[in-house]
C-alpha cells in the first residue's frame, strides 16, 4: 500500500498554537488561531504488515539511502527507541502509542522518496509521525478519521525527546488549508477551499535559528504577564492573531490575493513590534528580512513573511501570479543563492461528504419492512461482527477518508437511526458487553458525531432523495452510496477509496462499474463508452438505465469486455455538485420517468456537458434490495 503524507506550512499565527494551550490555566487569555496549508512536497512510502517488527528504510532529499532500523513490536523496546531521538524514534513513538491503544502487528516502512527539506519550519518531523499513524490505519484498518490520526502523530512525537507544537500533525489533513483554534486541550479544525489559484514561494534563507530559545523566551510570557514586553507578546499572539488569522480565512475562501498579501506583510509588522523585543537575539532576522525587503522581487510578490517559529529559517511570499513565481524564484536563487519551493493552493475539490439514500419503504422485503427498515437488516462483516446493512456502508464511506456522512431518511425514521448512532445502550446492558464489544460502542458515537440526517418529506425518487441534500453540500463535490447495496474490496484499497482516487486522477465526474452478463443487465443500470486506460477508466458516452440484453449488445459493446458482457453501475459515485441543477430543472418542470424524478437522465446530461468518467471497480458489490439477493449477501459478504 502506498502512502503520501505533505509537510505544512503555517500561513498564519505561529506560536499561537502553544499560546493558546495556556488557557488551561489563565482563562482569560485569547485562543489561538493559526492557518497551515499542506506542501505540494513530502514523504512518499510503501507499507506493509510485518507479523513482530517495525522496520523502515528511509530517503533523503538528497537522494541517500539509509537504514533499515528496526525494532521489535512491543510497548519497551519502542519506547526505549522514541526516547533515543533521532528519525528513527518519531516512528517508534507513534508505534508505541499505536500499540497502547490497539491490538495490530508490525509494519515495514519503505520511505522510498522526500522531497520536503528537512529542518526548514515545513513539519517534515510531523509529517513522519503522520506517514506511520496513517500506515498503521490503514494496513490494519483501524477505522481513524483523519483527526484520529492527527492526534497519534502528535502523541508519537511527544513521546520522544521532541517537543513539536501543536499545529505541526496539521499535515494529516493533506495538501488543503485548514484553520486550527486552540483553546487549552481542545482543537477544533475548519477547512477553507481557496476561491481562487494562490502563488506562494518557499525560501530557505541558508541561515540558522535557535527554536528552542525562542520558544523559552516567548513562553516566559506566559501564562500571566508580568511586564509590557510580555504583555506586547500576548497581544499579537492573542487578539492580535485572531482578528488577522479571521481575515485571513476570509482572504483565502473569497481567493483575494491582494488582500491577503496586505495581511501577510501586516502580520510580519506587528509580529516584529511585539515578539522581537522578547527574543531579540533571534527574532530580529536580519536575513529574513534581507529576503522580504529585496528590492528585485517587489514588483512580482503581493506579500511576505516568516514561517513557522519565525527567525532566520523559513520565508513565504504570495505572488501575483504562476509567472511571478517562477521570476521570484529565478532572483532569489540567483542573487541571494536560496533555495526555494513553490506552493500553489487551487479551489477545493476535495471530497469531503458522502451522501447515502436511506428513505425507501422497502417494498420488495414486505414484510420484514414492517417491523424494521432494510438499512437496519443484519448482516455479518469479515470479523463475525453483526451490523446494520447501514453501518457497513458508513463505514465504507469512511474508509475513503470522507469526514461527513448525509443520511437521506424519512422524518418519522429520524429517532431511529439517532437512536443507534448516537444513544449508548442502557448502563446495565453496556456494563454487560465484552470490553471489545464496549469499545465499539464508544466508536459508533464517534461515527453518529460525524453523520447529518436529511429528511426527504416525500419519496419521489432516487433523483428527488440526492436533491435532499443539495443544500448539505454546497458546492462541493461529493460521494454517493446506494443504501442497498454493500461493498467488498478485492485490494487493500476500499472500493469507496478507489473512487475517490479515480476522481482525483480524472477530474471529472465517476461511476464505480462492474462487468455482467447481457441476461442481467435488466437488473442494472449499465454504460458505454471508450478506454482511456487501460480497462479501468472509461469515457462514458451513454447511460442506460437497466436495458434489455438486446438493447446492450447493439448499444452498449465496449472493446475487450468479452463476449456479451458489458458495465453495469456498481452503486458508487463521485459527482460535481453541478448535478443539483439538473436534478432542479426536472424537479421544477415536473419532468419524471416512471412517475418519479429520476438520477440517470441527469447524470447522462452531465455527460454530454461537463463530461464523465467510469471506473472498473476492483471489489464485489451485495444488492440486499430483494429477498434472495439479501439470502445470498448474509451467505456471501462474511467471507468477501
Amino acid at each position: 500500500m502506498k502512502v503520501f503524507v505533505p509537510g505544512r506550512i503555517c500561513l498564519f499565527g505561529e506560536h499561537s498554537d502553544w499560546a493558546g494551550g495556556y488557557r488551561r490555566i489563565n482563562g482569560e487569555l485569547e485562543k489561538g488561531y493559526t492557518l497551515i496549508a499542506g506542501t505540494n512536497q513530502g514523504l512518499f512510502a510503501d507499507v506493509q504488515p510485518h507479523p513482530t517488527k517495525l522496520i523502515l528504510k528511509s530517503t533523503l532529499c538528497d537522494g541517500t539511502r539509509f537504514g533499515p532500523f528496526e525494532a521489535s513490536m512491543d510497548r519497551d523496546s519502542l519506547l526505549a527507541e522514541a526516547q533515543k531521538g533521532g528519525f528513527f524514534s518519531y516512528v517508534a513513538g507513534v508505534a508505541y502509542q499505536i500499540l497502547t491503544h490497539y491490538q495490530v502487528g508490525g509494519l515495514v516502512i519503505d520511505n522510498y522518496l522526500t522531497d520536503l527539506p528537512v529542518k526548514k519550519g515545513l513539519s517534515s518531523s510531523a509529517a513522519v509521525t503522520v506517514l506511520v499513524a496513517r500506515a498503521f490505519n490503514r494496513i490494519y484498518d483501524l477505522k481513524m478519521t483523519v483527526r484520529g490520526e492527527m492526534e497519534l502523530a502528535y502523541m508519537g512525537e511527544i513521546t520522544t525527546p521532541s517537543r513539536c507544537g501543536r499545529m505541526d500533525q496539521g499535515c494529516a489533513y493533506g495538501e488543503r488549508p485548514i484553520m486550527m483554534i486552540f483553546d487549552g486541550e481542545r482543537i477544533d479544525v475548519r477547512e477553507v477551499a481557496p476561491g481562487g489559484e494562490l502563488h506562494f514561494v518557499i525560501v530557505d534563507l541558508n541561515a540558522g535559528k535557535d527554536t528552542k530559545e525562542i520558544l523559552n523566551k516567548l513562553n516566559h510570557c506566559y501564562p500571566f504577564a508580568d511586564d509590557p514586553v510580555q504583555k506586547g507578546v500576548q497581544k499579537y499572539l492573542g487578539p492580535i492573531n485572531r482578528r488577522i488569522a479571521h481575515q485571513a480565512f476570509d482572504f483565502l475562501k473569497a481567493g483575494d490575493a491582494v488582500k491577503l498579501g496586505e495581511l501577510m506583510c501586516e502580520a510580519q509588522s506587528e509580529f516584529d513590534k511585539y515578539l522581537q523585543p522578547a527574543c531579540p537575539s533571534q527574532l530580529t532576522a536580519p536575513v529574513l528580512h534581507q529576503a522580504l525587503n529585496y528590492e528585485p522581487i517587489q514588483e512580482y510578490i503581493l506579500g511576505g513573511k516568516g514561517v513557522g517559529s519565525q527567525g532566520d529559517g523559513t520565508a513565504q511570499f504570495l505572488v501575483k501570479d504562476e509567472e511571478a513565481q517562477r521570476k521570484v524564484i529565478e532572483i532569489i536563487e540567483r542573487d541571494l543563492k536560496m533555495t526555494c519551493l513553490k506552493l500553489t493552493l487551487s479551489p477545493g475539490r476535495r471530497v469531503r461528504k458522502a451522501i447515502i439514500p436511506a428513505a425507501g419503504f422497502g417494498t420488495r422485503l414486505f414484510p420484514a419492512t414492517k417491523g424494521l427498515k432494510k438499512e437496519l437488516f443484519p448482516v455479518i462483516d469479515r470479523e463475525g461482527r453483526a451490523k446494520p446493512v447501514i453501518l457497513a456502508i458508513v463505514e465504507e464511506a469512511l474508509s475513503a477518508g470522507i469526514e461527513e456522512v448525509g443520511l437521506i431518511i424519512q422524518q418519522d425514521d429520524l429517532a431511529i437511526f439517532k437512536e443507534y448512532f448516537s444513544v449508548k445502550p442502557p448502563i446495565t446492558h453496556y456494563n454487560k458487553l465484552s470490553k471489545d464489544d464496549r469499545a465499539y460502542c464508544d466508536y459508533l458515537q464517534e461515527i453518529g458525531a460525524r453523520i447529518k440526517f436529511l429528511p426527504q418529506t416525500v419519496q419521489e425518487g432516487f433523483g428527488h432523495a440526492v436533491y435532499c441534500a443539495r443544500e448539505w453540500i454546497g458546492k462541493e463535490p461529493f460521494l454517493l452510496l446506494l443504501g442497498d447495496h454493500l461493498y467488498a474490496t478485492n485490494t487493500d484499497t476500499s472500493c469507496a477509496r478507489q473512487m475517490l482516487d479515480a476522481y482525483d486522477e480524472t477530474g471529472m465526474s465517476i461511476v464505480g462499474l462492474k462487468a455482467v452478463a447481457g441476461e442481467e443487465t435488466r437488473h442494472y443500470g449499465c454504460v458505454g463508452g471508450i478506454w482511456k486506460q487501460n480497462s479501468s477508466i472509461l469515457a462514458i458516452t451513454e447511460f442506460a438505465e437497466k436495458p434489455t440484453a438486446e438493447y446492450a449488445r447493439e448499444h452498449l459493446t465496449i472493446d475487450g469486455l468479452g463476449e456479451d458482457s458489458f458495465l453495469s453501475v456498481f452503486g458508487q459515485y463521485v459527482l460535481q455538485p453541478q448535478i443539483f441543477d439538473y436534478l432542479e430543472e426536472n424537479i421544477e418542470n415536473n419532468v419524471r420517468e416512471n412517475g418519479e424524478f429520476q438520477l440517470t437522465s441527469c447524470l447522462d446530461r452531465m455527460r454530454r456537458i461537463d463530461g464523465f468518467a467510469g471506473l472498473v471497480v476492483q471489489g464485489q458489490r451485495f444488492d440486499i434490495g430483494i429477498p434472495e439477493a439479501y439470502r445470498q449477501t448474509i451467505i456471501d459478504f462474511r467471507n468477501a
